[in-house]
């Protein structure tokens, strides 16, 4: 079901979501699923994006997201929370246990401060062992591979973005995510590169929705944007609150 949603006419539009409250809050909106943002996450327990909260960590959150919302979950697993295959797959197995129907892995990495792409020929074979072990097990979960080329300002990124997207579809990937990829002609050209759903980001230089639809994405998630917007509400309305002396701002 949640891979049909990706050839339906409209864009799925997936909201990206940290606890229960906002999952609640995505549902009763209306939307057809929703994702964890793992920057969300990290920054809700004090820490930085980048696997730097522990894989248990991350399952309470997701066990607290799947018990709050009937909608399709998909988690961000960042670089898989582990380095070898079969301790993605375990990680993988853990969450679809819990009743997640996809994930999000990166062929990029954080060490230290910096975020770095993996070598696309070493991360497709591990991608093709992770699927291989996944189908072994009987484990069906929407493998979206995010390729961080144009997050990362690679040279000629649309090259770049191909000669990897190529490399996973063939691994066994279900659907390419493109953080960052924003102008027309290079989403045209990427789309007709593959038969495998492109996802992208909401920024602010993304076209609408219905100009990404004549494209051809077929995803558009929101990162952790949407968690932003709430800390921004939520700090103006605390020095308001500070500024006048008075609760009133709190009730407006």
């Amino acid at each position: 079901m949640f891979k049909d949603m990706h050839n339906m006419e409209e864009p799925l539009i997936l909201c990206n979501v940290w606890d229960a409250s906002s999952a609640k809050l995505a549902e009763s909106i209306g939307f057809l699923a929703i994702g964890t943002s793992s920057a969300a996450i990290a920054t809700n327990l004090g820490l930085e994006d980048g696997e730097n909260i522990c894989f248990e960590e991350l399952l309470m959150t997701v066990r607290t997201i799947v018990n709050s919302t009937h909608l399709p979950l998909t988690v961000d697993i960042e670089a898989g929370y582990g380095e070898t295959p079969e301790a993605i797959v375990n990680n993988i197995t853990k969450l679809v246990k819990l009743g997640v129907v996809g994930i999000n892995i990166e062929d990029s990495n954080v060490v230290g401060k910096s975020r770095k792409l993996q070598d696309e020929v070493l991360f497709s074979e591990k991608l093709k062992e992770v699927k291989r072990r996944l189908i072994e097990s009987g484990i069906d979960v929407f493998i979206n591979v995010r390729s961080d080329v144009f997050l990362l300002n690679i040279e000629n990124p649309v090259l770049s973005s191909i000669n990897r997207i190529k490399r996973y579809q063939r691994a066994g990937a279900d659907g390419i995510f493109l953080p960052c990829l924003v102008d027309s002609d290079d989403i045209k050209a990427i789309v007709a590169s593959t038969s495998l759903p492109v996802n992208v980001m909401c920024l602010p230089e993304l076209p609408c929705f219905e100009k990404l639809k004549t494209l051809g994405i077929r995803r558009i998630s929101m990162g952790n944007f949407a968690h932003k917007v709430m800390l921004t509400a939520l700090s103006s309305t605390l020095k308001t609150v500070k500024k006048e002396g008075s609760s009133k701002g709190l009730f407006t």
